[in-house]
């Protein structure tokens, strides 16, 4: 059996083609939509935590200017 190049390229467009199915089936499965859409909350979580301690360090600073210690 002789492969030329040809073949090869077939097969590895279809082993290619095969993969993205694949990939496709479990980027969408129901399986995985909730780890998906934590994920995709991910960025606002970031902003809560960043807006909770600028208030944090707000009140500190807030006390300092009072004289008073935290």
């Amino acid at each position: 059996m002789n492969i030329d190049i040809n073949t090869l390229r077939g097969l590895l467009t279809l082993l290619l083609l095969i993969l993205f199915i694949c990939l496709f089936a479990w980027a969408y499965s129901k399986k995985r939509d909730s780890a998906f859409s934590e994920a995709a909350n991910l960025p606002f979580a970031d902003e809560e935590l960043s807006l909770r301690s600028g208030a944090q360090k707000n009140t500190a600073t807030s006390s300092e200017q009072k004289g008073e210690t935290a």
